[in-house]
């Protein structure tokens, strides 16, 4: 795949729009994806980049906040749920297709309706896509690094994955074991000559890695700029590198990765909307 040519500059200009849920569920047309203005929430993160690997134009959704309208005195999600049987973020609405919220369906939805000529992020080998898929999966399924990166920390998310003292405690040691999983397969892919985690090509794992490791390695603000929104995540992010086994996993050639992925193939400076510092 060629290098990506160009970069968004950071002005007001470049502010992206957004549309209501209640606009984007009326469409029968159209990719349409759910954010919050100005904060990189990591799912939506990833899947905004794995869209603009394929050339898959978006339509920004308002996610709706958490809550009780103070004017109608409803609950701000119940459409949401009413849609889609959940309330956590991305949403993915294409076409006048059923909605999509696991990541391995928007994947796989994002891969098919690709142009033409962008990079097959799901290989057509089997044992490649075992390895892809299953990557990704430590990475973003039930009890992986992102599940216990929530679970660090007693918040209202880390209730919602389910924090304890007890999971609290076990979690930098399974984030490390990732981490280190990971490093070593850069370690052996840069041995046969590769720069990617699968394979001799770009595929999902490099993008979902190298976007959901800013939660534990931020990168310097000409990839993931400052807003209002998202200085307090952006400091969470890098306590949570401070973190001493989290620390220790986090090596050179875990960043090299990382900063080559989003730099060369994906949405950078980071498009997120909101209010720029």
């Amino acid at each position: 795949m060629a290098i990506k040519e160009s970069k968004n500059k950071l002005n007001p200009s470049n502010a992206p729009a957004f549309i209501t849920l209640d606009e984007a569920a009326a469409m029968t047309t159209g990719t349409r994806v759910t954010f919050v203005p100005g904060i990189p929430a990591m799912f939506s993160e990833a899947l905004k980049n794995i869209c603009y690997v394929k050339g898959v134009p978006l339509i920004r959704v308002l996610h709706p906040r958490m809550g009780i309208d103070e004017v109608t005195g409803e609950d701000r999600q119940a459409k949401l749920f009413e849609l889609t049987a959940q309330t956590s973020l991305p949403t993915m609405l294409h076409d006048d297709e059923r909605p999509r919220n696991v990541w391995i369906e928007q994947l796989g939805l994002a891969d098919r309706i690709g142009a033409a000529g962008t990079p097959i992020l799901i290989p057509d080998n089997p044992e490649l896509r075992v390895e892809v898929i299953g990557l990704c999966a430590i990475v973003l399924a039930e009890d992986g690094l992102v599940w216990n990166m929530r679970i660090l920390i007693d918040s209202p998310l880390g209730q919602k994955y389910g924090f304890s003292e007890e999971a609290s405690a076990l979690a930098p040691r399974k984030i490390a074991e990732v981490i280190d999983l990971l490093d070593r397969r850069l370690e052996a892919q840069s041995q046969r000559g590769s720069k990617y985690l699968v394979g001799d090509t770009l595929t999902a794992v490099d993008i979902y890695w190298a976007t959901l490791s800013m939660s534990l390695l931020p990168p310097p603000t000409d990839i993931m700029p400052l807003t209002r929104q998202n200085q307090s995540m952006m400091k969470y992010f890098e306590a949570n590198s401070r973190i001493p086994e989290i620390a220790a996993a986090l090596t050179k050639r875990i960043e090299d990765h990382q900063r080559y992925i989003l730099t060369n193939y994906c949405e950078t400076p980071a498009v997120l909307g909101g209010d720029p510092l």
